[in-house]
């Protein structure tokens, strides 16, 4: 829902300023007047644009998966919602966090649920974990929905990690050559420059070109620097647009090795989301919705939107999966049609889930096991043909030499 900002006076005269997530402005004047304001203006927040490369401040999944079992932990024990925000609140050792509970307590305080609380902290909690709580408000069971959130968002965190893992150690073999390979064009290369050109001799053609590319590098710096960042950052924007994202998600699911751990991961979440989704009381239409809009990946999303919108029309779960074919795999689509035939489509699901995770681990390690060779071989090979060509003038010297001996 939109979020609207709104001005009024209050009966003492005081001007109050504040904003409030509703359907539309009429709800808002409602509300307003239900709290003795009297509107002054009402209207759409406008969308927050954020200029930086990496996106904005938020928490992550680990920092929110230990929010969330401590909060399910508190709340099992028994004690009182504004007592368990208080504590989590105490102990938050991010700023931001600390504000974000502080309003959510504010909110609470004022009349809104827990669920409606989360709805403005978009930045924080996503859609599933709202959606999640709400459930459980409305069940009377938000301590079990939170273990089940805890479970959830630990075991993505999880994946996160082995991924993140698996690519630390390829980016800086990438980022200690590339700098190697920059020092030699830049300052190492302009030394031997000087020395040829005392010789006078004419130059091999790959020595040639080598020493016109460090030439130009040092010459251009700046404009090769612009033109990197100036491409890093196209590319960032471009992938915040939906063509974009769907078109780089779709390269990426198609890259050799790297295109199977994303596909196996994407399956993974899939079927963890919309299991814990489903276990939490979430319709199957809501439930498929933010599990498509929490994928993470476009082509993904949109193969689970298209089964949504078969499912609405009266068909089974499975039939629309397995449509799909680029996304879900015959096992996924068995599993769910298994499940919906028993009754039991979350726990299916689950299993699932358990499966592609563990295909993920051997994922990550068959990506370690090619990447590592092939970027050695390839970034030793750029620095080893640098090398030679530097030594071939002395080489083609050396053999002149001994020649006219």
């Amino acid at each position: 829902m939109p979020t609207y900002l709104w001005k009024g006076r209050t009966a003492s005269g005081r001007v109050e300023t504040g904003e409030m997530v509703a359907e539309n402005q009429a709800e808002v004047l409602k509300a307003l007047r239900t709290k003795k304001v009297i509107p002054v203006s009402v209207k759409p927040k406008p969308k927050e644009i954020s200029f930086s490369l990496f996106g904005g401040k938020k928490l992550s999944t680990k920092e929110l998966s230990i929010f969330t079992r401590q909060f399910a932990t508190m709340i099992n024990a028994g004690l009182a919602l504004m007592d368990c925000l208080d504590t989590l609140k105490k102990q938050a050792t991010k700023a931001g966090f600390k504000v974000v509970i502080a309003e959510i307590m504010e909110d609470i305080e004022g009349g809104a649920t827990l669920a409606d609380a989360l709805v403005r902290q978009k930045k924080s909690f996503s859609e599933l974990y709202v959606n999640m709580v709400a459930a459980g408000e409305a069940g009377g069971a938000l301590d079990t929905i939170l273990i089940r959130l805890a479970e959830y968002l630990e075991k993505t965190a999880e994946i996160i990690r082995k991924i993140k893992g698996a690519m630390i150690y390829p980016a800086m073999i990438v980022i200690v050559t590339v700098g190697a390979v920059a020092i030699l064009l830049i300052f190492v290369i302009p030394i031997f420059a000087k020395m040829y050109e005392g010789m006078g001799a004419t130059l091999p053609a790959l020595t040639q070109i080598i020493i016109n590319i460090s030439n130009m590098l040092r010459k251009y710096f700046l404009v090769v620097a612009g033109v990197i960042i100036a491409l890093v950052v196209g590319i960032k924007l471009y992938q915040r647009t939906e063509n974009g994202k769907l078109m780089i998600d779709k390269i990426m699911l198609r890259v050799p090795i790297m295109g199977d751990l994303l596909k196996k991961t994407a399956l993974a979440r899939f079927a963890r989301t919309l299991s814990t989704l489903l276990s939490s009381g979430v319709n199957i239409l809501d439930a498929l919705e933010i599990t498509g809009k929490t994928s993470g990946n476009k082509v993904v999303e949109k193969a689970i939107m298209h089964a949504r919108d078969s499912i609405k029309e009266g068909e089974t779960i499975a039939a629309p999966l397995a449509e799909e074919k680029t996304v879900f795999t015959p096992m996924v689509v068995q599993m769910v049609a298994i499940g919906e035939a028993t009754g039991g489509i979350d726990d299916m699901l689950n299993k699932v889930a358990d499966f592609y995770e563990g295909e993920v681990d051997a994922a990550v390690e068959n990506l370690m096991a090619a990447l590592e060779p092939i970027i050695v071989v390839v970034l030793g090979a750029v620095i080893g043909v640098i090398v030679v060509a530097m030594y071939l003038p002395i080489f083609k010297l050396a053999s002149a030499f001994m020649g006219g001996e």
